[in-house]
């Protein structure tokens, strides 16, 4: 009877320890709702790379392009309103006769100069220094260093040249004369950083202009998310392409100045942000290309 209590007894614990173990493998095996979504978006992410392959050896040059397109088309506005500016800077900024003139050549000869040196690829940390510069003496010859919304473009458009500035670095292993000596990885890693965060500064501005109505406020939340998503770099491909798809739409509906007439009072604000927009994108095309760098979630993701 002792040796069938056991049989039985082996039996009955046997099988039911079995099944709890099972049980368990079973609830183990089970992804959870955080990794279904993220094995989702492994397969978006493959699928949009399939895509984008042809384009990939192209967007570091549209990247540069539209980065300094801006440059290129204030150079051609003051060249060819250069009576205008004059009258501007002498009657409303009280800058002196000769000085505007100087003012106006430095900034032409600056502007297409290093421009061109970006697109090519040469000299790509003088030219970014030259072109920020140009940034700064504008807002301060124009008067506009108070206005917010020129603030918050233009801190966007240096983003994108320090996304220039940190794509030029991948391709040297020397440090330039005249910056701070860190090594090249380390440079890289930082100044891909700041242009993260100040790329999505544009978007900053956007929300404060303009009426709200339902679908801006769509479009701030979900830009809002892309740019948080940009600035700790947290799936920041994806949120580039969402911020420049929304970014270009914007663009073409609201800064659509090839509409206006040629004396309409408008045409030349229009004509400028939509020039400026269009670098911003040039920035986050370069951000696409390169990733966000080691400061970011995605790399810290690929450590631990």
């Amino acid at each position: 009877m002792a040796q069938i209590r056991g049989t039985a007894s082996y039996n009955l614990n046997g099988p039911s320890n079995n099944s709890f173990q099972n049980s368990r493998s079973e609830a183990t095996n089970d992804p959870s709702p955080l990794d279904a979504i993220r094995a989702q978006t492994s397969k978006i992410e493959d699928w949009l790379d399939t895509i984008s392959d042809p384009v990939k050896p192209y967007l570091p040059a549209i990247g540069r392009f539209l980065i300094v397109v801006t440059f290129l088309e204030d150079a051609l506005r003051i060249l060819t309103q250069w009576n205008d500016q004059l009258v501007y800077l002498r009657d409303y900024r009280k800058i002196p006769y000769g000085i505007t003139h100087l003012f106006l050549l430095l900034n032409v000869l600056a502007m297409i100069t290093c421009s061109t040196l970006i697109i090519a690829r040469k000299q790509s940390e003088y030219a970014v220094i030259g072109l920020i510069t140009v940034v700064v003496t504008q807002a301060l010859g124009y008067g506009l260093i108070f206005d917010l919304n020129f603030f918050l473009r233009n801190l966007s458009v240096m983003g994108g040249l320090l996304m220039v500035l940190s794509d030029s670095w991948v391709r040297k292993k020397f440090a330039p004369a005249g910056l701070p000596t860190l090594d090249e990885k380390d440079r890289k890693m930082y100044f891909q950083l700041a242009g993260r965060v100040l790329l999505i500064f544009l978007f900053v501005g956007f929300v404060f202009a303009g009426e709200w109505n339902f679908g801006r406020v769509v479009v701030i939340l979900i830009g809002a998310v892309a740019c948080v998503m940009v600035a700790v770099g947290f799936k920041a491909k994806w949120s580039a392409i969402i911020l420049v798809m929304i970014l270009s739409v914007f663009n073409v509906f609201v800064n659509n100045f090839w509409t206006l007439h040629e004396h309409h009072p408008h045409k030349d604000f229009a004509k400028y942000d939509f020039f400026q927009i269009l670098s911003i994108v040039g920035g986050l095309l370069l951000l696409v290309n390169m990733g966000p760098g080691q400061v970011s979630f995605d790399e810290k993701k690929k450590v631990y």
